[in-house]
């Protein structure tokens, strides 16, 4: 087993007043060129925009983009007629491909927002744009890793154009559970959005990354309450 850490508190930091965000690895005025992404995993941002304010009508082209909301609301509009709002418990993914402009609001002038916003570099490019909203809740089970995407449109939840697998699992303290790798060849990155849990020895709190690859399966020990995100993908482009 090959890991690299990365601490909550070692990522990219910035805040536009309405706009506070934390970079897992480079983008925007953050750059360093030891963190520009995880095999085809390219963008882990986490996001807060207060009540009222979001980001504005901007395009993108050949690209998986994936949003997961936190805590509060999003509201969705893009040029390909879709509308509407994504809440807490609900995965959002965008398949720019040969083009999408998009908008992405907080659904409440009162309350802010919170929500993961995930980049992944797909394995085909120039395909029509296209949008899928699921209710990850439909599928998840307490104490394991429920997935969440897959590059199958017949599986749970969202699809993307990339053998990647993204999982999200909420244990209770105490729990041992053990993840196998859908394809060995890819490697793993896994997100504690809230919690404390142990991977090989190695101790990961809220808001902190470990990347793993070299394995066929991982066991996790959670130390508390524990929301996690696990992104299986490939590790080259």
């Amino acid at each position: 087993m090959k890991t690299i850490y990365h601490a909550a508190d070692s990522r990219g930091d910035a805040n536009h007043g309405w706009l506070r965000s934390r970079h897992t690895f480079s983008f925007a005025n953050y750059y360093n060129p030891e963190r520009m992404g995880f095999g085809v995993l390219r963008v882990i941002n986490d996001d807060f925009v207060i009540g009222g304010q979001g980001f504005g009508k901007h395009s993108h082209r050949n690209m998986e983009i994936i949003s997961i909301p936190l805590s509060g609301k999003l509201a969705h509009g893009d040029s390909i007629g879709n509308e509407g709002i994504i809440e807490t418990g609900e995965i959002q993914v965008m398949s720019a491909g040969t083009g999408i402009t998009h908008s992405e609001m907080n659904g409440s002038n009162a309350d802010a927002v919170r929500f993961l916003q995930i980049w992944v570099i797909p394995n085909k490019t120039g395909v029509a744009p296209r949008y899928q909203q699921v209710h990850m809740s439909d599928t998840m089970q307490p104490n394991e890793f429920s997935q969440v995407l897959s590059p199958n449109a017949d599986d749970a939840g969202v699809w993307i154009h990339q053998n990647a697998w993204f999982s999200m699992g909420d244990f209770d303290e105490g729990i041992s559970e053990a993840y196998q790798l859908n394809n060995p060849n890819n490697g793993v990155y896994v997100f504690v959005i809230s919690g404390e849990v142990v991977i090989n020895d190695k101790v990961l709190s809220t808001r902190d990354g470990l990347g793993i690859w070299d394995i066929q399966s991982f066991t996790m020990d959670v130390y508390s309450p524990t929301r996690v995100l696990v992104m299986e993908v490939p590790l080259f482009v």
